[in-house]
Parts: structure tokens; C-alpha cells; sequence
């Protein structure tokens, strides 16, 4: 049964994948302003303005521009 678990485990990425704006671009990477507000410092490429996704402190790629929703029930 371990087995099985492990390569559950192996097929499951370690880590969260967040998604946030370019705020900033420097030498050896970028600042990311997340969804929640929070701003990381990640490795890649990027221009300021850019909506990306990021991974471990990683710039995996593109994200769409959307906008969120608050809706009261």
C-alpha cells in the first residue's frame, strides 16, 4: 500500500501554485504581488504588468488578467 502512496505522492506537486501581478523587475528575477496582496521575490522572466503564475519561487509561465468577483448574499 506504501507503494501506491509514494507514487501518489510522486505525481502531486510539492508545492502550491499562486498567481499574481509583475510589480517589479530586477536583475535576477521579479517581486510578484499575489491575489492576496502578499509580494514575493521570484526567479524568471517577466515585464512589469504581467500576470504569471508562480511555483516554489518560480515564474511557471503566463496567467490571465482576470479580475475577482465579491458578491453579497
Amino acid at each position: 500500500m506504501s507503494n501506491l502512496y509514494k507514487r501518489l505522492l510522486g505525481v502531486l506537486p510539492s508545492e502550491p501554485r499562486d498567481k499574481g501581478e509583475v510589480v517589479a523587475v530586477h536583475t535576477d528575477g521579479a517581486t510578484v504581488e499575489l491575489v492576496t496582496g502578499t509580494r514575493v521575490r521570484v526567479r524568471g522572466d517577466a515585464q512589469v504588468g504581467d500576470h504569471v503564475f508562480i511555483r516554489g519561487r518560480q515564474i511557471e509561465g503566463p496567467a490571465p488578467a482576470l479580475s475577482g468577483v465579491d458578491q453579497t448574499i
